[in-house]
């Protein structure tokens, strides 16, 4: 009788821990609707036109320092565009386009091309450098 009290306290306290998550999860994307909305009503003129452009620089490599890798994201007001990623390294640099399709890309995003992207969709400004990688994604890239 007292484990099964003990894992139903567990499952309630896992629950509420999920839920606040979620709800923040939710707030967040809620804001950047409402930043999103904001700048499209500001905007007018060709929906078509590239007009969300932002590099996210970033040390991609554990040998480079300096923030050389970057990935840029280049979309229309509809969401539409490119994110281009350099991978540069001591020896090589390699380079990588994917698709935008309405702010989602259509084959997954590294995390530093997620930024670019969001950071184009809200206008945060062009340049937005992200701190020291523990990773290396040229590997999942």
């Amino acid at each position: 009788m007292l484990i099964a009290i003990w894992m139903g306290a567990a499952a309630g306290l896992g629950g509420a821990v999920v839920g606040y998550l979620a709800l923040r999860r939710a707030r967040a994307e809620i804001d950047d609707c409402r930043r999103q909305l904001v700048r499209a009503a500001s905007g007018g003129g060709d929906l078509r036109a590239i007009r969300d452009v932002a590099v996210c620089r970033y040390d991609a490599l554990e040998e480079m320092s300096g923030r050389l890798s970057f990935s840029v994201a280049l979309m229309n007001g509809l969401g539409d565009g490119i994110v281009l990623t350099s991978i540069n390294g001591r020896s090589e640099t390699r380079t990588y386009v994917r698709a935008i399709t309405g702010g989602r890309g259509e084959q997954p995003l590294a995390p530093e091309e997620q930024e670019a992207v969001r950071a184009a969709r809200l206008g945060l400004g062009p340049v937005i450098t992200k701190p020291r990688a523990s990773r290396q994604p040229a590997d999942t890239l």
